[in-house]
């Protein structure tokens, strides 16, 4: 017979009360900053990158830096850049194709201002760049000089007012119609504050135009020439075919779980907490997943059905030992005594392979993180999940499982 004050122990352990507030918050940030949908979700592109020649780690790092930091002011969202060996660049992309992107991510970005086919300015003299400005299908990009850049262009233009000013991106012009140098330009006095015009085909046009030109400014050069050697697209809909795929496939799982858990118990009082503990890891792992920006892919998803089926097995293990002796003809007090040594005694085993499973698991994360190689990025995404939803289960779910175990199941 159960005690009358079980329900309200149940509901003041430490383990139910965490599990209690981390699903609530788990409910709130999931509403508030959604789910980040993957490549293979939400569709997109896969480009691959080739370096001039093999390069070290540090100037591998500054091509990697360069290209985050334009796609991401270039407004892409949901953009990964990983190396791939020492001269291969592989940029992920959710909701881009390859063409908007390709020209500005396969140009080194090398800024060239020349008077008299002398090179007046370079990249390297731009100390800011503010925020364009089109009229019509005119536009500007101003800049600021460093003080030495400033003293070199006075020095070089000085004297030479109506001399047109050539702007170079990569060694191609960026106007056909350069300006032409004013007579306030032309005075040999240092100015700080310059741009770069242009024109366009129309208002739209001179628009992108003018946020390449902006872009590549802002970011600075590669260090190095790159060049597409690749690239591959994952369409809306197949990502749409995916998402309902998976759904299918979770649904099927759990109606396993319940088929299988009822089999073995025949007890509705253990297979639906068990559910309900399996689920509730799934959202309290969506929700911190929402809360870090961790994108839910192909590979996210195969790791978090492998954490939920530990987690059954560990609540079987739970389960198992507790209704091992709950038959025994004891006191009480004794009876309470064992079942909670069971419990820990479950936990020995449970700890243990939680502590196998991660560290199988860490090197692959390791590797994807760290050393960003092509192809891994798909297996640390695995791993990592799967480290995450084992850790949320050992520590949140599982023992919140184990105090109704513990309390309910006589």
């Amino acid at each position: 017979m159960r005690r009358r004050n079980d329900p309200v122990e149940f509901l003041k352990d430490k383990h139910v009360i965490l599990l209690i507030v981390c699903i609530i918050l788990s409910i709130i940030c999931i509403a508030t900053f959604g789910i980040s949908e993957g490549l293979d979700l939400k569709g997109g592109s896969v480009i691959q990158l080739q370096l001039e020649h093999p390069v070290d780690r540090e100037t591998m790092n500054v091509v990697t830096t360069v290209l985050d930091k334009r796609l991401n002011l270039y407004g892409i969202s949901d953009v990964k850049v990983r190396q791939s060996g020492n001269q291969q660049v592989v940029v992920e992309m959710a909701g881009a194709t390859p063409e908007e992107v390709e020209r500005l991510i396969g140009n080194p970005g090398v800024f060239e201002a020349k008077i008299d086919n002398k090179t007046v300015l370079t990249g390297s003299d731009i100390s800011s760049v503010d925020m364009y400005q089109v009229t019509g299908q005119s536009w500007q990009v101003p800049f600021k000089l460093t003080t030495q850049g400033a003293k070199k262009f006075a020095q070089n233009a000085k004297g030479k007012a109506g001399h047109e000013v050539v702007m170079y991106l990569d060694g191609k012009p960026i106007d056909k119609n350069p300006p032409k140098l004013s007579a306030e330009l032309a005075n040999g006095e240092p100015t700080t504050e310059l741009e770069v015009t242009g024109g366009g085909n129309d208002e739209e046009d001179a628009k992108a135009k003018a946020n390449d030109i902006y872009t590549v400014l802002k970011t600075g050069s590669l260090p190095v020439k790159i060049s597409v050697i690749g690239s591959d697209t994952v369409s809306a809909e197949l990502g749409q075919q995916f998402i309902e795929g998976t759904m299918v496939a979770a649904i099927l799982a759990i109606l396993a779980i319940f088929v299988i858990i009822f089999i073995r118990y025949r007890r509705p009082i253990l297979v639906f907490p068990i559910l309900i503990t399996t689920l509730s890891e799934v959202l309290i792992v969506l929700g911190i997943a929402s809360v870090i920006h961790w994108n839910i892919d192909l590979a996210a998803i195969a790791g978090l059905m492998a954490s939920v089926g530990t987690g059954v097995d560990d609540q079987i293990i739970i389960t198992d030992e507790v209704l091992a002796h709950q038959g025994e003809n004891t006191k009480k007090s004794r009876r309470r005594t064992r079942t909670k040594m069971n419990v820990d005694k479950a936990f020995f085993i449970i700890f243990a392979s939680a502590g196998t499973l991660i560290a199988a698991m860490l090197p692959l994360t390791y590797v994807g993180f760290v050393r960003g190689a092509s192809g891994i990025g798909t297996i640390s995404g695995f791993a990592f999940t799967t480290i995450l939803g084992v850790l949320v289960g050992v520590f949140i779910t599982r023992p919140a499982y184990a105090k109704f175990v513990e309390l309910f199941v006589k």
